[in-house]
């Protein structure tokens, strides 16, 4: 699998994980708990061999970029979670940011 389907994936799982902490009301309930650390083990595990490829600070950038932009819109959608003015600014600096580094930055090819 390559290195950016591999992103993909590890980004899903980690999005995954967090919802599920949300759902996991505090670590009562352990169905949701347990497969949170799951999906963040094997988050990790694909970010640990995306680095044998990709710089660290590239896939970092997009791992968490990507990641707080979804997981805020699955609070939004999923759990009513309110996006402000100041939210959507901020999410939309995320985007610009995570697009700056992979159109421009030396670092990406």
């Amino acid at each position: 699998m390559n290195a950016w389907m591999m992103l993909a994936l590890a980004i899903a799982f980690e999005v995954a994980a967090t919802s599920l902490l949300k759902v996991s009301d505090g670590f009562s309930r352990w169905g949701p708990a347990v497969s949170a650390l799951l999906l963040y083990g094997l988050s990790f595990y694909l970010l640990a061999q995306i680095f044998r490829s990709l710089p660290v600070g590239l896939v970092y950038a997009v791992w968490s970029g990507v990641g707080v932009v979804l997981t805020a819109l699955i609070a939004w959608v999923a759990f009513g979670q309110k996006i402000d003015t100041a939210g959507c600014i901020g999410i939309a600096m995320i985007i610009g940011g995570v697009a700056v580094i992979n159109l421009f930055s030396s670092s990406v090819h």
